[in-house]
């Protein structure tokens, strides 16, 4: 491999691990959503089995690459599935906490919330869905990449399984210590929730994207698809959803007055 030809490599496994860092972040800001409601011990549990699915599947879709990029209904499911959990939880977040609160405070009882295996099915299942839209997001810069005369892995070019391979690996670096992060975040600003979805859904949205303008579909070019405007779109909104959502949401009280006193000491 020439210098030029591993400078564009280098250069695309930039742009590859920054863009599977901001997808592991989605995923890991899900993770900590699903499991926060959790007690303390049981939480743990179900973000290391949250983490450890998010690892297999993705190291797994490596192998099955080319099904995954074939297989238009595959990508149907995951969008689907991103675009119901996003609009169920701030369904449930914006109008059924409403009712639950009011049904609390008029019985004394608390409203039951998902155990603990039914929680670690949801967050399978979203990693199941983060997984086939980060494959397909590293092979789209990947492909576009010259040969580079490496022995095929997996069904293609050994040079780009390798930057997808690398790329997709510092991503979940991220997610692990970026779950823990997101846990301790969504305790000092609990409406962050709402936004995190709303980032959810538009990952479905873009998966959607995709799904649509499959050959076998073509109900959208897939010029669009892949153009720089539609990318740009993606990410503009992205950025803009994350911001929107950090400035609406305030800090909780107790967290806000107990750094305060500690300013104070």
């Amino acid at each position: 491999m020439d210098f030029a030809l591993l400078m564009e490599y280098s250069w695309v496994l930039i742009v590859l691990v920054a863009l599977e860092g901001l997808l592991a972040a989605d995923n890991a800001l899900v993770l900590a959503i699903m499991v926060k409601h959790l007690p303390a011990e049981q939480r743990k549990r179900a973000l290391f089995y949250g983490l450890a699915g998010a690892f297999v599947f993705r190291f797994a879709s490596l192998f099955t690459i080319s099904f995954l990029v074939d297989v238009w209904q595959v990508q149907a499911i995951g969008a689907l599935y991103l675009l119901l959990i996003a609009a169920n939880h701030i369904f449930r977040k914006l109008i059924v906490r409403k009712a639950d609160q009011e049904a609390q405070a008029a019985t004394g009882k608390k409203v039951k919330k998902s155990g603990f295996w039914a929680t670690v099915i949801k967050v399978e299942l979203a990693d199941i869905a983060f997984a086939v839209d980060s494959i397909l997001a590293a092979v789209a810069l990947a492909v576009a990449l010259p040969a580079s005369g490496l022995p095929n892995i997996g069904g293609m070019d050994g040079g780009h399984f390798i930057v997808i391979f690398l790329g997709g690996f510092m991503g979940l670096l991220i997610m692990r210590f970026a779950a823990n992060a997101f846990v301790k975040l969504l305790e000092a600003r609990p409406s962050l929730e709402i936004a995190a979805f709303f980032i959810v859904g538009w990952v479905g949205v873009k998966l959607a994207v995709h799904t649509l303008s499959h050959p076998d579909l073509h109900v959208i070019p897939h010029s669009f698809a892949e153009s720089s405007g539609w990318k740009l779109t993606f990410y503009g909104v992205l950025i803009a959803i994350a911001a929107i959502g950090w400035f609406v949401s305030g800090r909780k009280r107790g967290v806000s007055d107990a750094e305060g006193e500690r300013a104070n000491l």
